[in-house]
């Protein structure tokens, strides 16, 4: 019955977020904007991560610094285009898809349809019998000489 209810307890726990008490804002609206603008930054050292989860010391700044815009005035789109101008859009965890974005989203599907045509037109190439030509006059005298032999 306790392996149960641990078990229960540890599956219904809500995730350990690395946000300190030390930096967490006064005002709560003002928090929630930090904490929705923290989930869609990335942590630059654990890199899948978004800064509100890591406890990597550089996230640590990135959630310090969104918060200090934010008490600066910033509206969250300027916060965010602050931390891309500053880190590179490498931060981002959903990039956008302009510039040399677009052609990183179409390369994918782009050389997949690519491989895909050349090995269907390998296989039909290598399905066909190869054209053999018939033997000249000549030829075949020369390979009945060859047979009696």
């Amino acid at each position: 019955m306790k392996h149960l209810l641990l078990v229960i307890a540890l599956l219904t726990a809500a995730p350990v977020l690395a946000v300190q008490p030390d930096e967490v804002l006064p005002d709560p609206v003002m928090e929630s904007r930090a904490r929705d603008i923290s989930q869609g930054l990335r942590c630059l050292v654990c890199r899948n991560e978004n800064i509100d989860e890591s406890n990597a010391e550089l996230a640590r700044d990135l959630r310090l610094l969104v918060r200090e815009r934010l008490v600066a005035g910033d509206s969250d789109e300027e916060v965010v285009d602050y931390v891309v101008d500053r880190y590179g859009e490498y931060v981002l965890l959903k990039p956008t898809l302009t510039g040399a974005n677009k052609l990183l989203w179409v390369a994918g599907p782009a050389m997949l349809i690519l491989a895909l045509g050349i090995g269907i037109g390998f296989i039909r190439r290598r399905g066909k019998e190869p054209e053999v030509a018939e033997l000249t006059d000549e030829e075949k005298r020369r390979l009945e000489s060859l047979l009696q032999e």
